[in-house]
C-alpha cells in the first residue's frame, strides 16, 4: 500500500481522536462523549465536557479496566450500527444524565459524572451487553444470554425459548431501532421486547482459513419469508408483566418505542411494506393501545428521523410530502408546516419554543439547522454556511457541527451565549477536497467529479464511476471525509465520477420514490444518462476507458453497469453486492420491490444471476467472508453463475472480513482494485 492508504488504515479513516457519540445530561450541564488520545488510537475512552465551565473529564479509561471477550451478540449489534471503535463502543446515560454504564468485552462498567472515584465494576449474571441504568442511576439493566436483567435484582425475563431485551435485525440493521429494553421514570419498571425467530432460516458464517474453529449459526429474515415475532411487555418490579396490544399481524414492525411518562408508553409500528406508519399510546397498567397519528403514502413511507411525535401540547407532528412530491414537510395534526423548497431531513428536538429542524435548503449536497414555528411554519436559520450541518439539544444548550471542505467544526452553544469546542485529536484529513458539484439528464441528478491534483486541462482521463446509488445513502455531499478516498483516486489518474441516481434520499420525494418496485432499471438508467452528460460537459473525461466500483448496493451496481451496459463500463470492481434480492432481508427490499410472491417479475429483473452468460467485460467480485449483512452467497452464486456460463471472471473472498471492512481491509482491498483497473483500463 502507498502512503494515504497506509494512514487511512492506521487513522480509522480519520475518524479516531475525533469526539464522538456525544449525549447531554444533567439539563444540559454536561455534554458526554467518547474519544480515543490520538489520531492513530483506536480505543475510545469516555469523557464528559461540563458547559458551565468548558472543561473536559476523562471518566473512564478502558486500558485501566479488565475486559473479556467480546460477546457474540454485541459484536453483531456493532455491526447492525456500523461501530468499528474499539475500547468503549457505547454507553448509556441515566435519567438524570449523571450516570454512565458502558459494555467493555462483556463486563459492565457505571461512573458518575463527577469522576470523584474510578468507575465500579457491576456484577453480572454473564457476559452482559447493551446495559441500561435507570433514572437516578441506582439499578441497570443488561441482556446476557438470550435474558435481560438487572442490578441490584437478577433475572427479568421468562426462560420461554425467546430473546429477551435486544433488537431484532431487522429493526437495528433497517428500521432504525438499535435498542430492546427501556426503563420508565420512576426507575421501577422496564418495557422489554420479546423477539422470537424460531419461525425464522438459519445462515451460517465460517472462517475457512481456520477450519478447525465452529462456524456461527444467526437467524436472518430473508425477502418473502417470516419475520421475527416482536412483542413488547411490561416487566414490574413485583414479576407482574404485561403485554402491549396492538394488531402486530398487520403492524409486525416496532420503529420506535419508549416512554412518555409513568402513565403512558408510546410505540411506532409499521405494517410489512411499510406504507402505514402508526404511533401508538399505550397503558402500561392494561397493555391496552390507542392510536394517536397515522402516516400513509401509496408506496412507502419514507422514514423521518424524530417524527412521528407528540409536541408539548400534545399535537401530532408526521412526516408529510408536498403535493407533487417536490418538498419534503413536517405537518402538525395534518396542516404541512413548510412547501416545495425545503427538504426537512430530521428533527432534533424542541429549541426556544420552535421545532429544531435539519433540512436541505439550496443545494442537495448541504445540510442547514433550522428553527421552524410550528405555527406559522416560518424559518429561522441556526446554522446555514456551506457545508453539511447537524445539531444536538438538550435545555437550552446546543451541540453545532458543521462540516465543508475546509474540515469539520464543533461548537457547543450554551442557553446564556457561551461557547466551547470539544477538542479535536484526529489526523487532519490530507486533501482538500473541492469536487466539481452539478445536476444533470432531464432528472437533475447530482453528480460529482473529482479531477487528480495538478490536473492539466486537456489531458484525457480514465473514468471511474465510485458510488452507492441505492436507497439510503446520499453520496454527493459537502461532508469532507467522503471525499478523501476519492481525491486517492483521481491521483492515480482517474477522473471519479459519483452520482446519485433517483432513488437516492434528500433530493425530493418524487426523486426518492423512483425507485419503486424496481433497483436495476433506473439506477442504470440514470448512471448512464449522468456519466454521459458529464462526458459532453468534460471533454477531458475519456468515456472509451470507464471503471465503475463500489460496496454493498454500490456493488450491485457496478457488476450491473458491465453486465447489462458493456457499451458504456469497460471494467468493475464489485464489492459485497447483494446479487438477488430474492436472498436479502424483508424490511429493507420489501420496502422497495414488495413480496417476491406477489412481484416475481420484479426480483427477476432485478437478480443479476441471469446476466452472468452476457459478460463480455472484466469483472473483479469481492466479499467478506464473515459478512452477515450482505452474505457471501450473493458473491459465490454470481461467481458459481458466470463459471457455469464459461464466462472468466476474478474472485477476492477475504477470510474474516465483515461488511464494514474494518481493520484496514478496505485499503488493502482498493490496492488491490487499483491493480485491477491500471489493467483492464490500459491506465
Amino acid at each position: 500500500m502507498d502512503d494515504f492508504l497506509r494512514l487511512s488504515a492506521a487513522t480509522g479513516r480519520f475518524t479516531h481522536g475525533a469526539p464522538r457519540a456525544f449525549a447531554f445530561g444533567d439539563e444540559g450541564r454536561l455534554l458526554w462523549f467518547l474519544r480515543s488520545t490520538g489520531p492513530t488510537d483506536p480505543v475510545d475512552a469516555l469523557w464528559v465536557l461540563d458547559t458551565s465551565t468548558g472543561t473536559e473529564t476523562l471518566l473512564a479509561d478502558p486500558r485501566e479496566l479488565s475486559a473479556g471477550a467480546l460477546p457474540t451478540a454485541e459484536r453483531r449489534l456493532r455491526e447492525r450500527v456500523r461501530l468499528v471503535a474499539a475500547g468503549i463502543g457505547s454507553y448509556a446515560l441515566s435519567g438524570d444524565g449523571r450516570h454512565a454504564v458502558f459494555a467493555l468485552g462483556g463486563r459492565l462498567y457505571g461512573i458518575t459524572c463527577d469522576g470523584a472515584a474510578p468507575p465500579a465494576q457491576i456484577p453480572a449474571a454473564g457476559p452482559a451487553v447493551d446495559p441500561r441504568p435507570n433514572a437516578d442511576g441506582t439499578r441497570v439493566a443488561y441482556v446476557t444470554g438470550d435474558a435481560l436483567h438487572i442490578v441490584p435484582g437478577g433475572r427479568v425475563s421468562p426462560d420461554d425459548g425467546a430473546r429477551w431485551g435486544l433488537a431484532e435485525f431487522a429493526a437495528a440493521e433497517e428500521l432504525g431501532r438499535d435498542r430492546g429494553h427501556w426503563w420508565s421514570p420512576d426507575g421501577r419498571t422496564l418495557l422489554a421486547a420479546r423477539v422470537d425467530e424460531s419461525a425464522l432460516q438459519r445462515r451460517w458464517i465460517g472462517d475457512p482459513a481456520h477450519p478447525e474453529l465452529p462456524v456461527e449459526d444467526f437467524a436472518y429474515p430473508e425477502a418473502g419469508g417470516p419475520n421475527a415475532d416482536v412483542q413488547l411487555w411490561v416487566l414490574g418490579p413485583g414479576g407482574d408483566r404485561v403485554r402491549l396490544d396492538w394488531d402486530a399481524e398487520a403492524y409486525p414492525y416496532v420503529s420506535d418505542a419508549g416512554w412518555e411518562s409513568a402513565g403512558e408508553i408510546l410505540l411506532t409500528v409499521q405494517d410489512r411494506l411499510q406504507r402505514t406508519v402508526l404511533l401508538l399510546g399505550a397503558d402500561p397498567e392494561t397493555g391496552a393501545t390507542r392510536e394517536l397519528s397515522r402516516t400513509t403514502h401509496p408506496q412507502w413511507v419514507d422514514p423521518l428521523p424524530g417524527t412521528p411525535a407528540r409536541l408539548p401540547d400534545g399535537r401530532m407532528l408526521t412526516a408529510a410530502d408536498t403535493e407533487g412530491g417536490a418538498g419534503r414537510t413536517l405537518a402538525v395534526d395534518g396542516r404541512p408546516l413548510t412547501g416545495e423548497g425545503v427538504q426537512v431531513r430530521r428533527v432534533a428536538g424542541w429549541h426556544e419554543g420552535r421545532l429544531l429542524v435539519e433540512v436541505g435548503l439550496r443545494d442537495p449536497a448541504e445540510q442547514q439547522v433550522c428553527l421552524l414555528d410550528p405555527e406559522s411554519g416560518e424559518s429561522t436559520a441556526l446554522a446555514d454556511g456551506p457545508g453539511v450541518h447537524t445539531v444536538l439539544a438538550s435545555a437550552g444548550t446546543l451541540l453545532l457541527t458543521g462540516a465543508d471542505t475546509d474540515g469539520i467544526r464543533r461548537t457547543v452553544r450554551t442557553a446564556d451565549g457561551r461557547e466551547f469546542s470539544p477538542v479535536d485529536l484526529a489526523r487532519a484529513l490530507p486533501h482538500r477536497v473541492a469536487p466539481v458539484l452539478e445536476r444533470v439528464t432531464e432528472h437533475r441528478v447530482p453528480t460529482a467529479v473529482v479531477f487528480p491534483r495538478g490536473h492539466v486541462p486537456g489531458t484525457r482521463l480514465p473514468v471511474l464511476v465510485d458510488g452507492y446509488g441505492g436507497p439510503g445513502f446520499q453520496d454527493v455531499s459537502a461532508e469532507p471525509r467522503r471525499w478523501q478516498h476519492r481525491q486517492w483516486w483521481a491521483d492515480q489518474g482517474f477522473a471519479v465520477v459519483t452520482v446519485d441516481n433517483r432513488g437516492t434520499p434528500y433530493v425530493s420525494p418524487a426523486h426518492t420514490h423512483a425507485m419503486y418496485r424496481g433497483f436495476s432499471d433506473v439506477t442504470l438508467e440514470d448512471q448512464a444518462a449522468a456519466l454521459q452528460a458529464l462526458g459532453a460537459r468534460h471533454r477531458d473525461l475519456d468515456l472509451s476507458r470507464v471503471g465503475v466500483r463500489g460496496w454493498s448496493y454500490g456493488g450491485y451496481l457496478a457488476a450491473l453497469a458491465v453486465l447489462r451496459r458493456p457499451d458504456l463500463f469497460h471494467a468493475a470492481s464489485a464489492g459485497a453486492a447483494p446479487t438477488d434480492f430474492r436472498h436479502y432481508d424483508t424490511a429493507y427490499t420489501e420496502r422497495y420491490l414488495g413480496l417476491p410472491q406477489e412481484h416475481p417479475e420484479v426480483y427477476e429483473r432485478d437478480s443479476l444471476i441471469p446476466d452472468a452468460p452476457r459478460l463480455t467485460r472484466p469483472l473483479l467480485l469481492i466479499t467478506g467472508l464473515a459478512d452477515d449483512n450482505v452474505h457471501p452467497s450473493h458473491t459465490l452464486r454470481l461467481s458459481r453463475a458466470l463459471t457455469d456460463a464459461g464466462r472468466p471472471h476474478r474472485l477476492l473472498a477475504l477470510p474474516g472480513v465483515t461488511h464494514m471492512t474494518p481493520g484496514g481491509a478496505r485499503e488493502k482491498v482498493m490496492f488491490q482494485e487499483l491493480d485491477f483497473f491500471r489493467r483492464e483500463l490500459a491506465l
